[in-house]
């Protein structure tokens, strides 16, 4: 377990004692989890309305302590374990007794904007599933997997800007679930190293490229049309999903625009790289990420003079 989620599980884990915080100290707590744990968090909230910002906090901090009980833990029976205590400080937090520091800043954000508990529970069945199912055998259920793992956090994004809508989650789901595939194709090294393969297994025998080439870290013509294949995939499902940014609320419209020029931007790097993600992974260049945002930023005060 490392070192730093071992000590914040023994404060505030099933076995902490400690006086519930009041609601104030409790949005400091999750502010400091999500500016100090993702940088990738900080940079799309930098357009956000101050005003959402504790709520989007909130939020990310429910999603990294479930992320970090299912992954920080050593996994198996411990960790599931651990996300059925998750979920009963869940329970609580919907029933007005919340516990957690992250539950009590984040009832106040369940109440505001009258968010159902399907989201969140969505996310803990994701990774309840993490424990158990290592390899998939078709895109189909590796889309099934997203549709817990990803989507639920494009619905909260929706009703945290108060405009949650059928359309919407719709359009919503193909972003996010491009993201998380941005993010499998990104990561197919260091996935394998924890022993998780999210490359279809249909998809690689369609391409020919065995077990054995996977666990050998082949990088071959095979991996590279099969890669060149995933990577297209998910960009389509960014281009159908892209209609969401005019349809949300215009002052939230440039931190979606920068979700989705973030995962394309991903997928441009595992293409520059020739699809080779298995010598380094490909990631965003800080400047990367600037011009990203510089570039949304001028988009938004172009639209706004017109």
């Amino acid at each position: 377990m490392q070192n730093g989620f071992s000590a914040e599980l023994a404060r505030h884990g099933p076995q902490s004692r400690s006086a519930p915080m009041r609601l104030s100290q409790a949005r400091s707590y999750c502010s400091h989890l999500a500016r100090t744990h993702y940088e990738n968090f900080s940079v799309a909230t930098l357009l956000l309305p101050r005003r959402l910002l504790k709520h989007f906090h909130a939020v990310y901090a429910y999603c990294r302590w479930a992320d970090d009980l299912a992954d920080e833990s050593g996994g198996g029976e411990y960790a599931l374990s651990l996300l059925r205590w998750w979920r009963e400080e869940l329970e609580a937090c919907f029933d007005g007794k919340p516990r957690h520091p992250v539950m009590i800043a984040l009832e106040d954000t369940i109440r505001v904007f009258d968010i159902p508990p399907q989201p969140f529970l969505d996310l803990l069945f994701a990774f309840e599933q993490d424990q158990l199912v290592k390899s998939y055998a078709s895109y189909e259920q590796l889309v099934g997997y997203c549709r817990c793992s990803a989507n639920p956090v494009g619905h909260l994004v929706l009703y945290l800007c108060g405009a949650y809508h059928p359309e919407r989650a719709r359009l919503s789901d193909f972003i996010c679930t491009g993201l998380q595939l941005a993010n499998f194709w990104q990561d197919v090294a260091r996935d394998l190293g924890i022993g998780r393969v999210y490359l279809p297994k249909e998809d690689m025998d369609r391409f020919r490229y065995s077990d054995a080439d996977l666990h050998g870290r082949v990088y071959s013509a095979a991996f590279i049309e099969l890669m060149r294949f995933e990577v297209d995939r998910a960009r389509d499902l960014f281009y159908r999903g892209f209609p969401l940014v005019e349809q949300m609320p215009v002052e939230v419209q440039p931190d979606i625009e920068l979700f989705i020029r973030g995962g394309l931007g991903i997928l441009r790097k595992v293409e520059r790289r020739r699809y080779d993600v298995w010598s380094q992974r490909p990631v965003l260049a800080k400047w990367e990420k600037a011009a990203l945002l510089l570039g949304t930023l001028w988009r938004k005060c172009r639209l706004a003079l017109q």
